[in-house]
């Protein structure tokens, strides 16, 4: 694995839950460690189908901008399109990195994780 910014995410996500006992960690540096090809990626019609307005969505690989999102949504993921940031944007929402959902400090019981 040749990446620094993956590797990186995935030792502080694995540290993570070492530190505080939550598997939500512990899962999602499970996910991003796959090979690429086995990688998550979720389409933006899907979030806007299974999250709720305000929710807290991660995403183990990248968000994808097929589809609408119709409500603001917080979402972090490895990755976004452009196209998916736009979307994002438009429907006011937050986009942000793993990284930055776990230095956040957001209580992981708020936090659903879709593949």
């Amino acid at each position: 694995m040749n990446n620094q910014t993956l590797i990186d995410t995935i030792k502080a996500l694995k540290d993570a839950s070492q530190e505080s006992g939550k598997a939500i960690w512990k899962a999602l540096a499970e996910e991003l460690d796959k090979p690429k090809r086995s990688r998550v990626a979720v389409n933006l019609s899907r979030i806007d189908r299974h999250a709720a307005e305000d929710e807290i969505v991660a995403v183990p690989g990248k968000v994808l901008a097929a589809g609408n999102l119709s409500k603001p949504v917080k979402i972090a993921a490895f990755a976004f399109s452009a196209g998916a940031v736009e979307k994002i944007e438009r429907a006011t929402g937050e986009h942000m990195t793993l990284d930055e959902l776990l230095a956040s400090g957001i209580e992981p019981s708020q936090i659903r994780t879709m593949k």
